[in-house]
């Protein structure tokens, strides 16, 4: 059975995202703690899918955030500008000086290499998206009078504060209204659970959260951690005892959030910074759908590789409804993401139909 798609017809947005966007400054080949000059991206989970909705797969996105007013603010929304996502559902608060009240985060990330893992260092307290709350967006005029087939969020920007989890709430509640399709990665980050709860916090607020997902993404440390599903075993390789953990773990979840439509994760096996095994799994109306495993994959940059699967995922249902094209689609793109840098995609639909179709590395000339 097919996802209940708003038509394209009725909607001025395809997919709009909620969620924080920093400022990634990245040393490039080097470490942040003796870095001279730092390349500056932008970036945020629920962001870095609409970007990939729009700058590869062509779809009209937008994303719902907040920036303190001041010439970092301003940087960033020129990056969103060069990603090509609407930017008026963009709220901007009084900059009060020096950042005592509201600021805008930024994330210091080193990509790795080899046996050194990549490595990020956030600096977002008190950031102008943390404060978002209830009642500061018009959710009816986004999903009603606007309209937006699908709805992206997840469980970064929820962590950031009572009043953003509280909004996620509120923004998954009206997009059901309005018919629009939820999505929500888990995004597991134990740094910003720990001052607030720790995990049982994490649980409290993303199984509440649940209840109003249609399309649950996550792998298996994060149904762990937020929803509570633990498995037994645990291996190493992606084709075996992970995936059957994946398996029991959906079986769960649908049985306690009945609400599930869809559900789907990357899978991974590290063998270096630089060497992954890639793949991942999609559960679909009873059924699950394996996408083609990449062994030894090379990665130049694996920031934001989940958030390209989520994009090629989103894109797959979108276009097709289709949950079997809709978990390869996810895999290509996030594959392919990871072999540029930043966390944002700079890939083409073109590249990621060539390997979605089995094409080769080869030269294109």
């Amino acid at each position: 059975m097919a996802l209940d798609i708003r038509p394209a017809s009725e909607c001025e947005f395809a997919e709009v995202s909620l969620g924080e966007i920093m400022l990634r400054l990245d040393p490039g080949d080097g470490r942040v703690r003796t870095a001279r000059r730092f390349d500056a991206w932008e970036g945020g989970g629920e962001y870095n899918v609409a970007r990939g909705l729009r700058r590869c797969f062509g779809l009209k996105t937008a994303v719902v955030t907040a920036f303190a007013d001041n010439e970092v603010g301003r940087l960033i929304e020129d990056f969103i500008f060069q990603g090509g996502v609407e930017t008026d559902l963009i709220r901007w608060a009084r900059y009060d000086g020096i950042g005592r009240e509201v600021r805008n985060g930024l994330n210091f990330t080193e990509r790795g290499f080899g046996i050194r893992g990549a490595k990020g260092t956030s600096d977002r307290g008190h950031t102008a998206a943390s404060q978002m709350k209830p009642g500061d967006i018009d959710w009816d005029e986004v999903f009603g009078r606007r309209g937006s087939r699908w709805f992206h969020t997840g469980g970064i920007f929820a962590a950031l504060s009572e009043s953003t989890a509280e909004l996620t709430i509120e923004a998954c509640q009206k997009a059901k209204e309005h018919g629009t399709v939820v999505s929500y990665d888990l995004n597991y980050r134990p740094s910003l659970w720990k001052s607030i709860g720790g995990q049982a916090k994490a649980q409290e607020v993303n199984r509440e959260i649940a209840r109003h997902v249609d399309v649950m993404i996550g792998n298996e440390e994060d149904f762990t951690a937020c929803l509570g599903f633990e498995v037994e075993g645990v291996d190493e390789n992606i084709t075996g005892l992970e995936i059957e953990n994946f398996k029991k773990m959906i079986a769960g979840a649908v049985e306690a959030f009945p609400n599930f439509k869809a559900t789907a994760t990357t899978l991974r096996d590290v063998h270096t910074a630089t060497v992954n095994d890639w793949g991942a799994i999609a559960w679909h109306d009873g059924r699950f759908y394996e996408a083609t495993h990449r062994p030894e994959l090379e990665i130049f940059d694996r920031v934001g590789g989940g958030d390209s699967f989520a994009s090629g995922l989103i894109y797959g249902f979108l276009e097709h409804n289709d949950a079997a094209l809709a978990v390869e689609y996810g895999a290509a793109h996030g594959a392919l993401a990871m072999t540029t840098p930043g966390d944002t995609t700079m890939v083409t639909l073109e590249e990621v139909e060539k390997l979605v179709g089995g094409g080769s590395a080869r030269v294109d000339r």
